[in-house]
């Protein structure tokens, strides 16, 4: 598996204020460090690539607010500018941010596996991830032909029972009755 140059590690939830600070979600195990000031982030996608204007951004205040922080960046003036970046995903060079673990993965790289039962049986693809009071969810896709039907898991140690970075299959045990 080629590995991504960019690493997704936060995401704009929405504007706040009138001076262009933005609500940021943090992806990444190390948010005071990345979401420093004079630090910066690249605009990117929900995948991990840069979005098409390459766009840098220079945080210029950071400080912590409800389940994330607000972050103000130089290149976005004013809450009409803020309001663009809605839904936008933040990025950084792969060598700026360590590594995962064997027993890791970047969220961003759970968007397209393949989810299996242990038995090999086909379940779907996950199509979306959810940072939830809970924690990690993951929004699977299912195979035809209940391929209309999303299903909602837990990415928990009682539902995934193993994670293949490089095959890019996600095994899971869901609980009895979920997937009928």
């Amino acid at each position: 598996m080629t590995q991504p140059a960019f690493i997704i590690v936060g995401r704009v939830r929405k504007a706040h204020g009138i001076r262009g600070e933005v609500v940021v979600e943090t992806i990444t195990d190390a948010p005071d460090a990345i979401f420093a000031s004079g630090r910066r982030v690249f605009a990117g996608t929900a995948t991990g690539d840069l979005a098409p204007t390459r766009q840098e951004l220079h945080v210029s205040s950071v400080r912590p607010f409800n389940d994330g922080y607000l972050v103000g960046f130089a290149e976005v003036p004013d809450r009409t500018a803020a309001e663009r970046w809605r839904g936008r995903y933040l990025l950084l060079p792969r060598g700026e941010v360590a590594p995962p673990a064997d027993d890791e993965v970047y969220i961003h790289e759970l968007l397209g596996m393949r989810v299996e039962l242990v038995d090999g049986q086909a379940v779907g693809t996950v199509e979306e991830t959810y940072e939830l009071p809970q924690g990690l969810a993951i929004d699977v896709r299912r195979e035809a032909p209940r391929d209309q039907e999303t299903v909602l898991l837990s990415y928990d140690e009682r539902t995934i029972a193993s994670v293949d970075r490089e095959a890019r299959v996600i095994v899971v045990t869901p609980p009895d009755g979920l997937l009928e």
